[in-house]
C-alpha cells in the first residue's frame, strides 16, 4: 500500500472513484446499498483504474437530511472491512462524523474526506491527528439541507480561498501535519451555475494554497443545467469535459463515478501534453 505522500507525488491527476453505500444519493443511490454489491463495485472501480476508492454512507445531495451515526457505520464499516485486505489502492471514508471516521480507519480506510472541513464535529480534527491520516478539507456554504436554497457570493473565488486558508490553519493548530492536508473548492455544494463555472475556470487560483487540489464535478447539477440533462447518470460526457479541463489545469485528484472513461480521457490528454511536437519538423 502506498503512502499518501507517494500517491500525491505519483502521476497526476489521481482518480478517486465514488462508492455510495446509500439508498438515496443523487446519482446512484440504491445501486450499491447492499454490502455485496458495494464490495463488488469497489473491486470494479479499482480494475477500471481508480487510484482511491471513496466510500460514503450518507447522502450529501441538496436538501438531504443527516442520518444517525450508528446507521452510517452500519453501512460503511462492513464494506471497508471486506474490501480493504483485497484492494491495492487506498480507501477514503467520506464522512464529517468523527466516530464514523475512526471506525472506518480501524476497518481499513486511510483517508478522511470531510465535506465540512472539520467544522461539523468537534472531534474530527483529533481523530485525523491521532491516526495521522490524510484529510480533504472541502468548502461548503451551509449544510446539505440548506446549501442550495439561495447561495450568494460577493467574490466566490476569494471567499472560498479565505475559507480554505482558515481551515488549513485550524487543521495545523489541531495537530494535523502539513503533508496530510488536501483541499476541495466544493463544486455543487452551495454554489450556483456561475459559481461552479468560475471555480473551474480559475482552478489555478486555489493552487496558491500549496496543497493538493481535489475536484468533484461528477454528474453535478451544473452539468445538467448546461446540457439540459435532468438524469444525473446521463451526465458522464459533460463530466468528462470537466475532467479534461481539470487535468490541463493541474488538479491533483478528480472524484468521479465513471472511472474507466475518466482514466481514458486523462491518459490521452497527458499523452498530448507530453508529445514532442517539434520532432520531425524541418
Amino acid at each position: 500500500m502506498q503512502t499518501w505522500g507517494e500517491i500525491i507525488r505519483a502521476q497526476r491527476p489521481l482518480i478517486m472513484g465514488v462508492l455510495n453505500v446509500t439508498p438515496d444519493s443523487f446519482s446512484d443511490g440504491g445501486l450499491y446499498f447492499e454490502p455485496q454489491k458495494a464490495i463488488a463495485h469497489a473491486k470494479l472501480l479499482e480494475a477500471a483504474g481508480a487510484d482511491i476508492i471513496d466510500i460514503g454512507g450518507e447522502s450529501s445531495r441538496p436538501f438531504s437530511d443527516p442520518i444517525p451515526i450508528e446507521e452510517e457505520m452500519r453501512r460503511v464499516v462492513p464494506v471497508i472491512q471486506a474490501v480493504a485486505p483485497e484492494l491495492k489502492v487506498p480507501i477514503s471514508i467520506d464522512t464529517y462524523k468523527a466516530k464514523v471516521a475512526e471506525e472506518a480507519i480501524k476497518a481499513g480506510a486511510c483517508i478522511v474526506n470531510d465535506i465540512s472541513a472539520l467544522r461539523f464535529d468537534k472531534d474530527m480534527a483529533k481523530v485525523v491527528a491521532d491516526y495521522k491520516v490524510p484529510v480533504v478539507l472541502m468548502h461548503m456554504k451551509g449544510t446539505p439541507k440548506d446549501m442550495q436554497l439561495n447561495p450568494t457570493y460577493k467574490d466566490v473565488l476569494k471567499e472560498i480561498y479565505a475559507f480554505l486558508e482558515e481551515r488549513i490553519e485550524f487543521a495545523l493548530k489541531n495537530g494535523i501535519s502539513e503533508e496530510q492536508i488536501s483541499i476541495d473548492p466544493g463544486i455543487g455544494f452551495g454554489k450556483r451555475l456561475e459559481d461552479n463555472l468560475r471555480i473551474i475556470k480559475n482552478l489555478s487560483f486555489f493552487k496558491k494554497l500549496n496543497k493538493p487540489l481535489l475536484l468533484g464535478p461528477s454528474r453535478k447539477t451544473f452539468i445538467g443545467q448546461i446540457l439540459g440533462i435532468e438524469v444525473p447518470a446521463k451526465r458522464d460526457i459533460g463530466t468528462l469535459a470537466v475532467v479534461a479541463f481539470a487535468t490541463l489545469a493541474g488538479v491533483d485528484i478528480i472524484r468521479v463515478h465513471a472511472v474507466k472513461e475518466a482514466k481514458e480521457v486523462i491518459t490521452v490528454i497527458k499523452a498530448i501534453v507530453k508529445a514532442d511536437l517539434d520532432k520531425g519538423m524541418s
